[in-house]
């Protein structure tokens, strides 16, 4: 049995705070732009809401990468490509800054620390730094021999969760995760294939680019290292123990130490998503802290990632190792913790300043008192019509334009709130026909005489008028004939129409 309380593991990792997500949702609908307009970046924001539990988020500055190396005994089938002590040149490339994932963590603005946790070679290789945590050197032959001790399986594993807490408290906000080891994919293949139950041929990728008759070779150690581990599947750390390695053990300790500590973890390549799985099986809610950073194109990682319900974020297809594959998705969670901090939230909506139905009434009705007066155009063959001020304005009304001719000295007769016609010259008015158009004035022949106010029931004339009215004949025009610019009335029988 474990000396680690496994359980406690589980029970003290705690799911990322969803309030803090659902209030990133919230701020970016309150937010000027379409309905999922920034995509994924938009979950992206929401997912580094919950984990540093604050909106807007904090800046990713302080990122860095991880890089767990060691050599695995299994290398000796040859099962890869790369010849013995290239895990120790490469750790080297990585020092001196000439690496893959040196390259591009210097672009992205992150840090580079190594861990030798078993590499096949002197301590005296590298610096103190790097093989202060170092296990052992190399590992045993998984399809034959345990990798480790269960004693070396425990330390490797508490010394990922010291590190994880090194990180954390120096204020790392974000670790990309990886590894640098010869035979260290047909490790994570085993792992992979024995907790997901899947035979070796699923799992078994090419790894550093083996042709047909390495993979059969590699298929064949995956195989004979199933059935080794289906044995101590219980227990994880004799599971890593058995069929893991230093490197292995270490990063399930520091994955899971991280996800206690509430930073994120982008994983890289098929070893640390083996590793994943295993922290998995001791706290089911410690994914939520990891994102995928890319694919390699390994089968063992697309099972183990359908396992944990984990979408990568690039495709990238990045082998190199160290991390450098992963380390593609930082500027992703750069921009998505820029835009849910610094996009602007829309001013609140002006208040509406529109006037009321009533206002716009009273307001109609003053402009019309005060404007509303009757204008005099001249019409064709010398005619005078008298527009009422409630042709412009109805809401006017008749007073206006009443108010208006006596004014100005010239006689106006309202017919349903319209001045009736004047004769030229005389300021008398007109009266209209009888059977008329009503609202409208009808015209009448210049110089006829205009019928007496109390004849056909017409209106008085306006006093002062120096010739009385004659109204025209009945019978004038009916419907829409007569008006301002219609047709003129016919004479009365017996009248003489002047020219």
């Amino acid at each position: 049995m474990s000396t680690f309380d496994l359980d406690e593991f589980s029970a003290q990792v705690a799911r990322p705070d969803d309030e803090y997500r659902l209030a990133a949702e919230e701020r970016f609908a309150a937010l000027d732009l379409p309905r999922d307009a920034l995509g994924e970046l938009q979950d992206l924001a929401g997912w580094l809401a919950a984990v540093q539990a604050q909106v807007p988020t904090r800046p990713i500055e302080r990122a860095k990468v991880l890089v767990f190396a060691a050599d695995h005994g299994i290398a000796s089938l040859g099962v890869s490509t790369l010849p013995p002590g290239t895990t120790a040149r490469r750790v080297r490339a990585v020092l001196d800054g000439t690496a893959p994932i040196s390259v591009l963590a210097r672009q992205f603005g992150a840090q580079v620390r190594v861990v030798d946790m078993g590499v096949d070679a002197d301590e005296s290789a590298f610096p103190a730094e790097v093989t202060r945590h170092r296990i052992r050197r190399g590992s045993g032959r998984i399809d034959i021999e345990n990798a480790l001790t269960r004693e070396e399986a425990e330390r490797a594993f508490a010394v990922g969760i010291a590190l994880a807490d090194e990180e954390a408290d120096s204020g790392t906000d974000l670790i990309v995760l990886g590894d640098l080891g010869v035979g260290s994919t047909t490790v994570a293949a085993v792992l992979i294939g024995v907790l997901c139950g899947t035979d070796a041929a699923a799992v078994t990728g090419r790894g550093s680019g083996i042709d047909d008759r390495v993979w059969m070779v590699k298929c064949a150690a995956v195989r004979d290292s199933l059935r080794r581990a289906r044995p101590v599947l219980a227990d994880q750390i004799d599971l890593l123990a058995t069929v893991g390695g230093a490197d292995f053990a270490a990063m399930a300790g520091f994955l899971l130490q991280c996800a206690l500590r509430r930073t994120p973890v982008l994983l890289d390549g098929v070893v640390s998503t083996a590793c994943a799985l295993v922290a998995q099986r001791i706290a089911f809610r410690a994914p939520e802290w990891w994102r995928a950073g890319q694919v390699t194109g390994e089968p063992a990682q697309a099972k183990a990632y359908e396992r944990m319900s984990v979408t990568p974020l690039q495709n990238q297809r990045v082998s190199a190792g160290a991390g450098a594959g992963a380390i593609m998705s930082l500027p992703l969670l750069q921009a998505a913790a820029a835009l849910l901090a610094d996009l602007p939230l829309p001013s609140p909506a002006e208040p509406d300043t529109k006037p009321t139905d009533d206002e716009d009434i009273s307001g109609s009705a003053t402009y019309a008192s005060g404007a509303g007066a009757a204008v005099a155009v001249e019409a064709e063959h010398g005619e005078a019509v008298a527009v009422a001020a409630s042709t412009v304005n109805p809401a006017a009304g008749a007073s206006g334009a009443a108010e208006a001719a006596t004014g100005s000295g010239t006689a106006a007769r309202e017919t349903q709130g319209v001045s009736a016609p004047v004769q030229p010259g005389t300021g008398s008015p007109a009266e209209p026909a009888a059977g008329g158009t009503q609202g409208l004035a009808a015209p009448v022949q210049p110089g006829a005489a205009v019928a007496d106010a109390g004849e056909s029931g017409a209106a008085p004339a306006a006093a002062g008028s120096p010739t009385e009215p004659t109204a025209p004949a009945a019978g004038g025009a009916q419907g829409g004939g007569s008006g301002p610019l219609g047709a003129a009335a016919e004479p009365a029988a017996g009248e003489g129409a002047e020219g």
